[in-house]
């Protein structure tokens, strides 16, 4: 089976690496920016219409609050930005928010946090994609009216780019994700230069449409209330800031510094689009509504259930640069790329999370593992498959989507800040050097304003989205931290049970007799080669089994057996009910019951085929006696392999296919003897 997938394997994610090659997938900052940073420099497509679409509520009037969150929203950023740089430097071994809160706050608290960021990774890919379907579905309607397929498709596509590995995968999102930022600043500057040197009047699609208020003339309490719920959606501009701390490992040398440069590029870029996109969206006159259908009138009337609500950076670029236009489309183009592209930010963030959780016993062994391009496989599969089910289950709605958004990375912000004022508090306990001390004074109360802002973030997030969606992250997030509580306690308890004694124990204690059975069905050359080598073995006690399911050919046995003048007593049991691992089972626990300290050693011969098809003509009994065999103490299984011809067929194959060279490689010679290259030194 494993040679059948091995060309698709290989066509679809490339040639496996050596392990030594881990340095050259390493990134540089010009590559690790879009790599790391692309989820919270797109969220700018998105959240500037979420501001919006709350703020519709109360209708147009409420409007003009939007530069006042998003003034909010730029103050939170950079305090986070200035938080994460303490971060990255402290704790650089790629942990991030988990390995602080771990270290300083305990276990339980960075489980919390683990809990809360593979929930939001798995948010990120699919808010991202969906978002992506919604902007690229302007253009293209086959896209809008086939939402799930198509964002399936993507997630699917994007799995395969990342497992490829890091460095290919930033390669292919370093294009998309600087002709965004590039059509972004270029938007805003043609706006500005626009509306403040041309005086021109900008108008949107939507500027002559009208908003019925679902709740006309808020104000007191419930006017503060949907200010909050509108700052928390344009929240979403943070979400994916915490995925450069965990990503430090992936930066090149000097880790540290250039993933505390990448972190402050990144909060300059995010908040100077989101800025531009929402003072445009004001000076086009953008409207949008939380319920178009219904709440969005066009000369009177209800634009209707056909009506499909452009994205606020759609209407925009439609106001500054004309709708159709060649940067029109191409800002189109490049933002569901980029929107796409965003969720590589999870790609690369989970598996690592994943991977460290797997090292400390909470997640399963085979997340630790890196794959044959050096990227951590199973991490990359598991979110995928997360993210698609998500998308289904939510009809690639990101609207619906963003409800159970940034509940999770706030718990990790908020969490991850109070750690690391801890973590100052432990060193100015030791420390002398007064140079130093202020240093740490200085990076404490960055982490301490953080840490009080982003959790009174997270508590106007929790009481303002938590009937909207934020309690099915919060669930998530549950059963996030009971299942990997569950794992540990699993890995703990087989550690304890499998530890090695100090003292004699009756593992060590050499077993009094062997006894050794020897499966047979039928006399062939199999049974003849697994006879001869339990005989090699020297047993106490040897005897052939065979069970009787067919009387004919049981008769067969025995005469063949005699005839032959085999030296090894054959033992026959009786199964009239035509079962056979049941007969053997009961017969190697009788075994067991009137010798406890024998070990009994069961010998079964296989085949050995060389195609993928033919195992399932072969050693299935076999297969559910040694599945039920490993259940029975004292038993030790042995198989003795026969290989057939078409065995042999596979191996002249493999070996010809390891003796193939490439084009030119018989001229050159082989890569590891070809002479170097002078270096040019002297």
């Amino acid at each position: 089976m494993s040679k059948l997938t091995d060309l698709p394997k290989r066509i679809l994610i490339g040639r496996a690496l050596r392990s030594d090659r881990l340095g050259e997938t390493l990134l540089p900052k010009r590559i690790a920016l879009p790599v790391f940073a692309s989820d919270p420099l797109s969220s700018v497509a998105y959240a500037p219409g979420e501001v919006l679409l709350v703020l519709s509520i109360a209708g147009v009037s409420a409007y003009h609050f939007s530069p006042w969150i998003a003034a909010a929203v730029v103050v939170l950023m950079f305090t986070v930005v200035a938080s994460y740089r303490q971060n990255v430097h402290a704790y650089p071994s790629g942990g991030g928010d988990y390995e602080v809160a771990n270290t300083n706050l305990g276990p339980k608290a960075g489980l919390t946090v683990a809990s809360a960021l593979l929930v939001d990774y798995v948010l990120t890919v699919a808010v991202s994609i969906s978002a992506g379907v919604e902007n690229l579905g302007s253009a293209v309607d086959f896209v809008v009216e086939h939402k799930v397929l198509s964002a399936t498709v993507i997630i699917v596509l994007l799995t395969l780019m990342n497992l490829r590995g890091v460095r290919e995968s930033g390669k292919l999102f370093a294009i998309p994700t600087y002709v965004f930022v590039g059509a972004v600043f270029l938007m805003i500057a043609w706006g500005a230069f626009r509306g403040l040197v041309l005086d021109d009047t900008m108008r949107a699609p939507t500027a002559e449409y009208e908003i019925k208020p679902e709740h006309p003339g808020l104000a007191g309490f419930a006017l503060v209330f949907l200010l909050l719920r509108a700052f928390s959606s344009g929240c979403a501009a943070l979400t994916g800031v915490e995925a450069i701390s965990n990503g430090v490992p992936a930066f090149r040398k000097p880790k540290s510094r250039n993933a505390a440069t990448t972190l402050l590029l990144m909060g300059g870029l995010a908040v100077t689009m989101f800025c531009g996109i929402i003072g445009l969206a004001m000076a086009s006159h953008v409207k949008m509504a939380e319920y178009p259908a219904k709440d969005l009138f066009r000369d009177g009337v209800p634009v209707g259930p056909e009506y499909v609500q452009h994205p606020v950076i759609s209407q925009v670029a439609a106001a500054v640069f004309g709708d159709g236009t060649f940067f029109f489309v191409l800002l189109a183009v490049a933002t569901a790329l980029v929107l796409f592209l965003a969720a590589n930010t999870a790609y690369n963030g989970f598996p690592l999370l994943g991977s460290i959780l797997a090292q400390d016993r909470y997640l399963p062994r085979q997340l630790h593992t890196r794959g044959d391009r050096l990227a951590f496989s199973n991490g990359i599969v598991l979110l995928a498959g997360a993210a698609i089910l998500l998308v289904w289950i939510y009809d690639a709605d990101s609207t619906r989507l963003i409800q159970l958004y940034i509940v999770g990375v706030f718990v990790s912000f908020t969490l991850s800040q109070t750690g690391m004022v801890r973590h100052w508090n432990r060193h100015l306990r030791t420390e002398r050097n007064k140079a130093k001390r202020r240093h740490m004074i200085r990076s404490r109360a960055i982490n301490a304003f953080g840490a009080f802002f982003t959790g009174l973030v997270l508590v106007v997030v929790l009481a303002t989205k938590f009937t909207h969606g934020a309690w099915v992250a919060l669930l998530g997030m549950v059963i996030f931290f009971g299942t990997m509580t569950a794992i540990r306690k699993h890995y703990d308890r087989v550690s304890d049970e499998i530890a090695a004694p100090d003292e004699p124990a009756d593992d060590t204690v050499r077993p009094s007799r062997v006894h050794s059975i020897v499966l047979v069905s039928k006399v062939h050359r199999p049974t003849l080669r697994a006879l001869s080598y339990a005989q090699l073995m020297r047993s106490d006690k040897l005897e052939a089994l065979s069970v009787n399911v067919d009387a004919d050919e049981t008769r067969a046995l025995r005469e063949e057996w005699e005839r032959r003048g085999i030296n090894v007593p054959l033992k026959v049991l009786d199964s009239p009910y035509r079962e056979i691992t049941r007969p053997v089972i009961e017969y190697v626990k009788s075994l067991r019951r009137e010798s406890p300290r024998d070990a009994v050693s069961v010998i079964i011969p296989e085949y050995v085929v060389g195609h993928w098809y033919e195992h399932l003509l072969h050693n299935q009994s076999a297969l559910r006696l040694k599945g039920r065999l490993l259940f029975t103490p004292g038993i030790m299984v042995t198989s003795v392999p026969y290989q057939l011809e078409s065995s042999e067929a596979a191996k002249r194959r493999a070996r010809k296919r390891a003796n193939w060279s490439a084009p030119g490689a018989v001229r050159r010679g082989p890569v590891d003897r070809r002479p170097k290259e002078p270096s040019g030194k002297g």
